[in-house]
């Protein structure tokens, strides 16, 4: 699967295989041409898995490096639920200025947010939580409900609010909507270094499933 996004979101850009067997190190070459084609760096997404040992060896042959290792979990919706006892967050078909505004933050690259909020909205029936007190977003995050799966995407909470379970309660109305669309399954990604995310989503019963990092020349 070949994405020729220009935007900033890698997964939206960058070329992955559909499925984990024996990569073929020639389509390296045939990759780069299709991206230089269309104006674009290349750039490889890959699972950490030993099927694809002949084509990490070729784009480090090519001068590409690893960066940004993910983490993909997965976690039964229930137990995603049960992380918080606290009312769940608001939800709504489409983020506000708020919403946004959270999203992008002070920690944020502003481009990079901007674009990741336009590519959360191409997803059909995308639901945006919201945690608000005192007339302040504090938390937000997104749902996006397809194929029996339910994914979360975009967490985020003010830094003055961290460690108050505002994240929980994201959770909790997200897995609230995936259990009214009869889905059981959720599935999210979190970058390896990220290891406050990661005791949180531990505690929602995530478990990691692979890990994958991109490739960029260096």
């Amino acid at each position: 699967m070949l994405a020729f996004d220009s935007g900033t979101v890698n997964r939206a850009k960058s070329a992955a295989p559909l499925r984990h067997a024996a990569g073929d190190a020639a389509l390296v070459g045939r990759i780069e041409a299709r991206y230089a084609a269309h104006g674009l760096p290349p750039l490889f997404r890959l699972a950490n898995a030993s099927c694809f040992d002949d084509v990490r060896q070729e784009l480090t042959r090519r001068g590409y490096r690893a960066e940004r290792p993910t983490l993909v979990q997965i976690a039964g919706v229930p137990a995603m639920r049960a992380v918080s006892a606290s009312p769940p967050a608001g939800l709504a078909t489409a983020p506000d200025p708020a919403w946004a505004a959270l999203f992008l933050g002070d920690e944020m690259d502003t481009v990079d947010g901007a674009s990741r909020v336009a590519a959360l909205s191409l997803a059909p029936g995308a639901l945006y939580a919201s945690v608000r007190e005192d007339g302040h977003t504090v938390a937000a995050g997104a749902g996006v409900f397809a194929h029996g799966w339910a994914s979360v995407h975009g967490m985020r909470t003010a830094p003055a609010w961290r460690g108050r379970g505002m994240a929980g309660r994201i959770l909790a109305a997200l897995a609230d909507a995936a259990t009214a669309r009869g889905l059981a399954r959720c599935f999210l990604q979190v970058e390896a270094g990220n290891s406050a995310a990661q005791s949180l989503y531990r505690r929602a019963g995530f478990e990691t499933i692979w890990s994958y990092a991109y490739w960029r020349r260096a």
